[in-house]
């Protein structure tokens, strides 16, 4: 016999399963599992590691881009472009943190792209973007 607890994971597996309510990327775990997800997000478009610099580091249309708190080098620290804040490395080799944990992956694609483009990255640009941060050494 099934206890409660095995009945309530037991439905939340099925839901997710039926559904397909979980993030393509909740069990990523290293840069390359992110960049994995963010490829069958894309429907298998190719990433490309200059395209994604170039996203880093152009303004699109607003007064930010990437590489304002980030800087150019994303293998330093850098500084919220308001608050002041340290911002420690975006490129996973020199911060090795970056990209392994999946809620917070989540959180800051959603609010920096926001903040530089007004609108969610495309799984294209967070592929783009990431390709480019694993190339950084």
């Amino acid at each position: 016999m099934f206890k409660k607890a095995d009945i309530a994971v037991i439905t939340a597996i099925a839901f997710i399963g039926v559904t397909g309510f979980a993030a393509p990327y909740a069990q990523a775990e290293t840069p390359k599992d992110f960049l994995n997800s963010f490829q069958q997000e894309a429907s298998g478009q190719v990433f490309s590691a200059k395209r994604g610099e170039t996203f880093f580091k152009a303004k699109h249309g607003n007064e930010w881009s990437c590489a304002s708190c980030h800087t150019d080098n994303p293998a330093v620290s850098g500084k919220h472009a308001k608050s002041d804040k340290l911002i420690k490395p975006i490129a996973p080799s020199a911060n090795a943190e970056r990209f392994t944990n999946p809620k917070k992956v989540k959180k800051w694609f959603k609010r920096n792209c926001n903040d530089v483009l007004d609108r969610v990255c495309t799984p294209q640009e967070k592929g783009d973007v990431l390709a480019y941060l694993m190339a950084v050494k």
